[in-house]
């Protein structure tokens, strides 16, 4: 850095950032990763459009002194808009883009902005909320009002009715956005923006945070400029980074830690702050590899995902390379923590360049670290720094920097911070609350005067209400969380975060709370999704409570859960991953009241979904999937781990119409690699995310359909050639063999054969009870019949040995790949109709597990409307006990086939119902068939 240049230390108040940033010229400030680019935002850049965006502000009105809200997702324009307020002297509140209903009502009216920048997505919910409609400015978008549909369809929040959609519209017209002030304000006026707020007194209000509201409704906490720059400076004296480094922001700009660290830091050091595209996996180690990260900023619950994540990666690669991993880990912890060496640095290298090849630091903070992960972080090769603090504390008071590695303990104070044991509470004898003294701990929450003096002691020291001690060398070691504590009958203190901590270790468990009930410890249960989903309640009650008997075993007995309850929702939690205690016992009674009943039909409530799928939401494409699924399965209850194919009923051939649909509906193209990928509705929303996107139009399956060989590659066509000769000799083979055993052993017995067509295109569907089904159906056939018929059949039976596929191609099978594209699989039944063939097709889509008849799928009906061919209804009964499911011993009993006269689309379109025609043709299909098993019933 050039003499000339003023340091952090000359910085008195926040707006002279602007100044810092236009000094650095063209060198990078910002990194952007959007969908498929990266933008690059120079210092200078920044600087001009903070300045230019703060005489815009001042033209239309905005005052020193005003607060604003700032209610929208990181981007580069949300950290403009922050700059161009504080440099117009009005007061940023940042506020968290995913908050509830009633926590936004109450920051609305608590803060008295008048003032509000926000997206098109989050505007409505916004002057829901807020009873004093504030002056909206969009982040997003060019002037208001001028938005397409698709804009429109995005200015609905997560959490806000659909139906409201015309109104949003209607009140977001006329506002006005950031793009226009920039493009309408003229070069002099921006000249003009270190004036505009006059020279701030550095005791001022500066920003306005809100607590996360674990306990409550959120608090306001002034920060005044004094408080953040005496912090910052103190952080940065720690000399972790210098100008160099990039940092990797993966956490929201709403809470003080990423907004002191993640954004001042790296604008006050030249730092370039990478914002990643979004937060899944895959665009997370694009955005370490792509921004070239030496450092991330994140919470405990970050990188423990982390190291899941590597450690899926290295079981993908056998249990060879498992336990080599497993082995040199364990070695590098060991060294280190006995004699100082790090071997994970060189020995681990390869792993870390595939994950991120320049990353170096991983910086803690939000919630303690536990010490477990940080030594498997520093044996991977990477440095760990970890801080502790609170929102008030603006926000650090004790910091853990490299190469120290007490990751037992939350670090040493911070310079300028004093921090102390109050032991006044006698009953707590080996520790006691830490407080804290120093120019970053704030004056007093914002109208809540008792609420202020609970939290300043006599003497002025900030309380804490954590618990914990400070050894011989100015280690603190926090113990837990005062306000958290459980105080049983007997008087016994005891730390839930503990117990929990251990807990979540259970195999069966996912979430853990720990709360006091009736005098003894009580817990609210999260199981795994597929513990929950594999036996019933009682039994997962029983194994779970096994489990934590187990885990408990060495714990004293004032110490073990007395009752438990289970529950399918995520436990409630801020952002930052901290567990909303008073939310917990709410919970913990309704479930003890009867409402551990099944979830109600619709989409989960968005303020019961974990942080990290609150997270994924924010991404426009997977909010418009998430109400996209809402819509066509508004009868069941979707949760981000509802299993598409157990919990909605999808199945290969019922992804042709949601790829279609997605298509049509959300401009949405999923590949078949992506759909292999999908198991879960998270699953999902994390695809969308990644796939690309088209405009929403499109042929509709029907219409490709009507064209089906334009949907197959060469070697799928092949399939519907003739077999060559000798495999058409197995099959004569075959057929004469199949008519001996079942019109010998099995006694079949036909109805309806002189509907089948003696030649040309037509339909059969029949139910699916067993293996023996399409025997029993080749039998009635006479052999120029046979050879001009075709089967679908599933690719996990029929194709899976060489010998099995030498069958099929001989019956002249076309395959039908749940893991493929389930498009080819129709088109192939469409195109084998299109050449005149009798088309056998199963519209259950799988054997029923029970003997009832499955729900007849709407791709039958697709095929039935693209081609026009007669349809023929067939009902099979007897082939379940002659092979039952899973059975390999065919078992001689009487197996009886009923044909069904032929009946065209129009016919069945109008006497089913459905949501389309094609669904409507299914389920008259279905009825259908019905009625021939309710006539052979009757006969």
């Amino acid at each position: 850095m050039s003499s000339e240049r003023r340091t952090l230390s000359e910085i008195r108040t926040l707006d002279e950032f602007i100044s810092l940033l236009r000094e650095r010229g063209e060198s990078i400030a910002l990194i952007e990763l959007e969908r498929e680019q990266r933008r690059d935002w120079s210092a200078a850049s920044l600087a001009e459009q903070a300045r230019r965006l703060a005489a815009g502000f001042h033209s239309e009105g905005l005052e020193p002194g005003t607060r604003v809200l700032l209610y929208a997702p990181n981007s580069p324009q949300w950290i403009i808009a922050c700059l161009a307020i504080i440099s117009a002297g009005a007061i940023p509140v940042p506020v968290d883009s995913q908050l509830g209903e009633r926590d936004l009502r109450h920051i609305a009216a608590n803060s008295g902005a008048r003032w509000a920048l926000t997206t098109k997505r989050l505007a409505n919910s916004l002057q829901q909320a807020a009873e004093a409609q504030p002056k909206l400015v969009l982040l997003d978008g060019n002037e208001g009002g001028d938005t397409d549909d698709t804009d429109r369809a995005d200015q609905r929040d997560h959490h806000a009715d659909a139906s409201s959609n015309d109104d949003a519209n209607t009140r977001t017209a006329g506002t006005h956005s950031i793009a226009r002030l920039l493009r309408e304000t003229p070069d002099e006026a921006s000249d003009a923006a270190p004036e505009l707020g006059g020279q701030p007194d550095s005791s001022a209000e500066a920003v306005l945070f809100y607590t996360s509201g674990t306990s409550g409704p959120p608090k306001g906490v002034p920060l005044t400029h004094d408080n953040l720059l005496s912090n910052l400076k103190a952080i940065l004296s720690q000399d972790i980074v210098d100008p160099s480094d990039r940092l990797l922001l993966p956490l929201p700009l709403h809470h003080v830690y990423p907004f002191s660290l993640g954004m001042l830091a790296p604008l006050a050091l030249g730092i370039g702050i990478i914002l990643p595209y979004s937060l899944t996996g895959p665009q997370l180690v694009r955005a370490l590899k792509e921004g070239e990260a030496t450092t991330m900023l994140g919470i405990p619950r970050l990188y423990s995902a982390l190291l899941d994540a590597i450690d899926r990666r290295v079981a993908g690669a056998g249990r060879l390379a498992s336990a080599a991993f497993a082995g040199l880990l364990g070695l590098s912890i060991a060294v280190r923590q006995r004699i100082g060496i790090g071997l994970g640095a060189p020995l681990l290298a390869p792993l870390r360049r595939r994950v991120a090849p320049k990353l170096r630091l991983l910086i803690s903070g939000g919630a303690a670290l536990e010490a477990k992960i940080a030594w498997r972080l520093d044996a991977l090769g990477w440095q760990v720094a970890t801080g502790y603090g609170l929102t008030e504390t603006s926000p650090i008071l004790t910091f853990l920097a490299p190469p120290a590695r007490r990751f037992d303990s939350a670090g040493r104070a911070l310079p300028g911070v004093e921090l102390r044991i109050d032991q006044t509470d006698d009953r707590i004898s080996d520790q006691g609350e830490i407080q804290a003294k120093g120019p970053n701990i704030f004056c007093g929450y914002l109208d809540l005067p008792e609420k202020t003096a609970e939290i300043f002691s006599d003497d002025g020291w900030l309380r804490t209400s954590d618990l914990g001690y400070i050894d011989e060398q100015g280690w603190l070691s926090i113990s837990g969380r005062a306000s958290a504590r459980i105080v049983l009958a007997g008087g016994e203190n005891i730390d839930p975060e503990r117990i929990e901590a251990r807990l979540e270790h259970c195999p069966s468990v996912r979430e853990v709370g720990v709360l006091g009930h009736e005098g003894r410890l009580a817990a609210v249960i999260v199981p795994e999704a597929e513990a929950a989903r594999d036996q019933d309640q009682d039994r997962l009650r029983q194994q779970i409570s096994d489990e934590i008997t187990a885990a408990s075993r060495d714990l004293a007995s004032t110490q073990q859960i007395d009752s438990l309850r289970l529950d399918r929702s995520p436990l409630p939690r801020t952002r930052l991953g901290k567990l909303r205690r008073p939310r917990l016992a709410e919970r913990f009674e309704a479930l003890s009241a009867g409402a551990e009943t099944a979830p109600e039909p619709g989409l989960a409530a968005f303020d019961d979904l974990a942080p990290e799928d609150r997270q994924l939401l924010e991404d426009q494409t997977a909010h418009r999937v998430w109400r996209w699924l809402g819509e066509r399965f508004s009868d069941r209850p979707i949760t981000t781990d509802a299993d598409l194919r157990l919990d909605l009923g999808v199945d290969s051939l019922e992804w042709v119409d949601l790829t279609l649909d997605l298509q049509q509906q959300v401009g949405l193209a999923l590949d078949e690699e992506a759909i292999g990928r999908i198991k879960r509705v998270r699953d999902l929303l994390q695809e969308a995310m990644e796939a690309e996107q088209t405009a929403v139009t499109g042929a509709t399956l029907i219409e490709r359909l009507q064209d089906p060989e334009a949907q197959l590659n060469e070697t799928e066509r092949q399939r519907l050639s003739p077999p060559p000769a000798p495999l058409r000799w197995l099959a004569t083979l075959l057929h004469a063999l199949v008519r001996q055993i079942l019109r010998g052993p099995f006694r079949l017995q036909v109805r309806g054969t002189e509907q089948i067509p003696t030649s040309g295109a037509c339909l059969l569907t029949p139910n699916h009870l067993s293996a023996v089904d399409p025997g029993a159906i080749l039998a009635v056939l006479d052999h120029a019949r046979r050879r001009t018929t075709c089967w679908g059949g599933a690719t996990a039976i029929l194709f899976n040995r060489p010998w099995m596929r030498l069958l099929s191609r001989s019956m002249r099978v076309l395959p039908v790949d749940p893991s493929g594209n389930p498009l080819t699989s129709l088109a192939l039944g469409a195109a084998a109709l299109k050449q005149g063939c009798m088309l056998i097709w199963f519209p259950e889509g799988r054997r029923s597990p029970d003997g009832a008849l499955q729900p007849f799928r709407s791709g039958v009906g697709s095929l039935a409307l693209a081609r026009k061919v007669p349809i023929l209804p067939v009902h099979l009964s007897g082939t379940r006990e002659a092979l039952p499911p899973g059975s390999l011993r065919l078992r001689p009993r009487p197996v009886e086939l009923r044909i069904g006269a032929p009946v065209d689309a129009e016919t069945l379109a109008r006497e089913g119902q459905g949501e389309d025609d094609a669904a409507r043709i299914a389920n008259a299909l279905q009825e259908r068939v019905r009625a021939l098993g309710a006539g052979a019933d009757e006969a």
